[in-house]
């Protein structure tokens, strides 16, 4: 029977599943795919089943935020996923990751869907192997990688940017930064906290692999074609890694 939102079943999905916010991406993901297999496509959640060097993988988005991806974390792990990988963008608190991966070992819960599972002492924490698979992967294609600290949160216009409201409400949002900058947190993000603390709840081994293509308040970022080349090597990267963990 196919679950109420992703459409999926235990004979569409594959063991291992990569998450995208952007189900635009998941296009791109696909093109590297073989022999891909459209799912569906419904509300935020678009998915497909290949594989990629002999490894049958599902790549489905989750839209923005926590409430949407623990949906499609729930579905997924109801249709049969073992391993599961978010694989997007962060806004980064180091100027010079601009454009680098940030692969976390564990992440803030600032995010209120998580709380919902367990409460707020249970640690979002990444499996060390897949991180390591994924840091050898960005290493073989020559670029940087941190593993650092993350932390997820809900509110983009009133913790991450800027805004019309924000302004006239006379909210400082660089106290967001000045706090996360104290406890020594690389990136922020809208998902990740959320995705580590549920599947490792399922029993689920995860992990997330991000390219930081924003700074705090968006004071700089990346942009046309850099960003495109960016995400393409990001979906990359990921499927690399995927395949690396699995011949282990």
């Amino acid at each position: 029977m196919a679950t109420l939102y992703l459409n999926a079943e235990k004979t569409t999905v594959a063991p291992y599943v990569i998450f995208s916010g952007d189900p635009w991406r998941v296009e791109v993901l696909k093109r590297y795919l073989d022999n891909p297999t459209h799912v569906a496509f419904n509300r935020e959640f678009n998915t497909y089943t290949g594989s990629y060097k002999g490894v049958p993988i599902t790549v489905s988005s989750t839209g923005i935020g926590a409430p949407s991806a623990a949906i499609a974390l729930e579905e997924m792990y109801e249709a049969g996923m073992m391993v599961a990988v978010r694989m997007g963008t962060s806004m980064s608190l180091l100027d010079d990751m601009l454009g680098n991966f940030i692969i976390p070992a564990a992440v803030v819960r600032r995010d209120g869907t998580s709380d919902t599972y367990v409460e707020r002492g249970y640690p979002a924490v990444a499996d060390i192997e897949l991180v390591n698979a994924m840091n050898k992967t960005v290493a073989d294609h020559g670029r940087r990688y941190l593993n650092g600290i993350t932390c997820s949160m809900d509110g983009f216009y009133t913790q991450m940017h800027d805004s019309r409201l924000s302004q006239e409400q006379g909210r400082d949002i660089s106290s967001t930064f000045d706090e996360m900058k104290r406890l020594h947190v690389c990136a922020i993000d809208m998902e990740s906290s959320c995705i580590l603390t549920v599947a490792r709840l399922m029993g689920v081994r995860a992990c997330v692999v991000t390219v930081a293509t924003v700074l705090e308040n968006l004071k700089d970022s990346l942009k046309g074609d850099e960003r495109t080349s960016a995400e393409d090597l990001l979906c990359r990267v990921t499927l690399e890694g995927l395949a690396r963990f699995a011949a282990v």
